[in-house]
């Protein structure tokens, strides 16, 4: 938990009443390779810090996943949509490995931002955090070609290509992994 208030400390200076309002808010929670932190059509009721681990963010579909985000030691993660608005997920968040948690609920974030400027401070970074990822993911498969994604993801992000099955990455990238394959062995 330590990590977690060094990680904010970095954005805020707080108080030990700060951080003891917070923190005694929040539940660590451990989940096995390929769990299911968040199923399709669950409301997302937590903000998480992740501890360890990688979370994957997927739609399933019949014929194949579509990955579209991944959140990494002591980033944040949840279906924040989801979160915000109460409404049930379309899509689900697995552990890739052994992921801890120190997480939040919806209600009691809510106590946090009432009782403390820092709360919102933080809640704020957090969110921020997660749209300028999203805002970057969209961006470059608007802008970019697949072999760009690509070099910058191994370039920006070296942890996706060494911990995370190409599978992911190919999906991640919007290409199939025949045609990763094709750009690996052209780039190589």
């Amino acid at each position: 938990m330590e990590k977690i208030r060094a990680l904010f400390e970095q954005q805020v200076s707080m108080s030990d009443q700060d951080w003891y309002s917070f923190s005694s808010k929040l539940n660590k929670v451990n989940f096995s390779a390929k769990a299911e932190i968040l199923k399709f059509g669950e409301v997302e009721n937590y903000l998480s810090f992740i501890a360890s681990g990688i979370i994957r963010y997927y739609i399933p579909e019949e014929e194949q996943e579509l990955t579209f985000g991944f959140s990494f030691e002591n980033e944040f993660a949840s279906a924040y949509d989801s979160f915000l608005t109460r409404t049930p997920s379309t899509y689900v968040l697995e552990a890739l490995d052994s992921v801890e948690l120190w997480r939040i609920s919806y209600d009691d974030l809510q106590k946090v931002y009432q009782e403390s400027v820092v709360g919102n401070i933080i809640g704020r970074n957090a969110a921020e955090g997660l749209f300028l990822k999203k805002s970057k993911r969209e961006l470059a498969l608007l802008q970019e070609s697949a072999e760009e994604r690509y070099l910058k993801i191994f370039t920006e992000r070296p942890e996706l290509i060494r911990a995370i099955p190409l599978k992911y990455i190919a999906s991640y990238i919007g290409i199939t992994p025949q045609a990763l394959s094709r750009i690996r062995k052209r780039i190589s």
